[in-house]
């Protein structure tokens, strides 16, 4: 009797085992949330005031970033977040490519916390491949100065594969072809700055990097032809956006979509090229009953499909307060985290 109540036990246990694995391996690889705040006061012109800048650092006066996503990890068991930053934030005046001591110090405070938690971090420019109106590459600074700023950054954080390299925030309204040359000459940068192929690099496209344009855009086409200085794609991530509102701005409260139509051409070139994307922005009204019907079956899309799509990162918490048309900030009270439905329904993991 105790040999086959072992054997039950070692079976049953066998079972949940397999269990456990089967649903992990029906979910992306990554699932998080944007902790903004360093972006404020950036538009989509590539213009950014510094001085609308609130670090969601507790110790600079701002939200308690570090904490919220320390909550996220352990109650809601997400893995992944991205850094939002202003390009001029980050970079010494009238230099495009030498990196502020002082205030990369302060971004480095929530990159640090955000590494505390073992989750992935994306150090995010938040400039619409701009610099005060001009385009990068085309008109604006050089692709040499863009690709410098990146040296130095990866330099800075190449010792810790967990930080991922968001290129750039948004692109739009540029020569397609002519943006692939200038993400090409990014990658070269920051492989050859860390001198190996492990860390993430996400490309992202025109159209603000828009999932459903994404093929008939040619951000596709173009982004792939980009690989790592030796060859190859390892590690490097196709960047997509999409939000369920009417004109896919993110900027109301309700959903009229769940995106799962207008990612099939996505998904059917992944899946033919061996490629993969990243949902690093999307988003809906934090209790509105369509927004949690449409995004928890964008999620389950991309679940589904989860060899093209790496995961997603919802859009946002960080220093947004409650009035955010789309916060997903949690609110702290009595030593207690509060998330809002969207969070708990549909993008946390538990």
């Amino acid at each position: 009797m105790v040999a086959a109540g072992l054997f039950s036990l070692a079976a049953l246990l066998s079972t949940a085992s397999a269990a456990a694995i089967e649903s992990r391996a029906s979910l992306t690889q990554y699932a998080g949330v944007n902790i903004a705040g360093f972006d404020f006061g950036c538009t989509t012109d590539g213009s950014c005031n510094t001085g609308s800048a609130v670090p969601p650092l507790s110790d600079h006066r701002g939200p308690d970033g570090i904490g919220q996503m320390k909550h996220f990890v352990q109650d809601r068991g997400l893995n992944i977040f991205r850094l939002p930053v202003a390009w001029q934030y980050l970079a010494t005046s009238g230099d495009y490519s030498t990196l502020n001591q002082g205030n990369l110090a302060v971004y480095d405070e929530l990159v640090q916390g955000c590494l505390s938690t073992g989750a992935k971090c994306i150090v995010d420019i938040h400039n619409y491949a701009r610099w005060n109106g001009a385009i990068i590459g085309q008109g604006g600074p050089t692709n040499a100065q863009f690709a410098k700023l990146w040296t130095n950054l990866a330099t800075k954080y190449k010792g810790n594969t967990n930080v991922v390299f968001g290129i750039m925030n948004e692109p739009h309204d540029l020569n397609i072809q002519t943006w692939g040359q200038t993400v090409q000459a990014v990658v070269t940068a920051i492989r050859q700055a860390t001198g190996n192929t492990n860390h993430l690099i996400l490309l992202p496209g025109t159209q603000y990097t828009s999932g459903k344009d994404y093929i008939n855009d040619g951000s596709f086409d173009a982004l792939s032809k980009v690989t790592n200085p030796q060859g190859g794609y390892t590690n490097l991530i196709f960047d997509i956006h999409q939000y369920l509102d009417s004109d896919n701005s993110g900027t109301h409260t309700n959903c009229v979509t769940d995106n799962t139509q207008a990612w099939a051409p996505l998904q059917q070139r992944l899946a033919s090229t061996g490629r993969q994307a990243l949902l690093s922005e999307t988003g809906g009204g934090p209790n509105d009953s369509s927004c949690l019907t449409d995004v928890c079956a964008e999620i389950a899309f991309l679940n589904k499909y989860n060899q093209q799509f790496l995961g997603y990162v919802g859009w946002s918490a960080g220093s947004f307060d409650q009035t955010y048309t789309l916060t997903l900030t949690p609110t702290y009270s009595n030593g207690k985290w509060t998330d809002v439905q969207l969070m708990t329904k549909c993008f946390a993991r538990k």
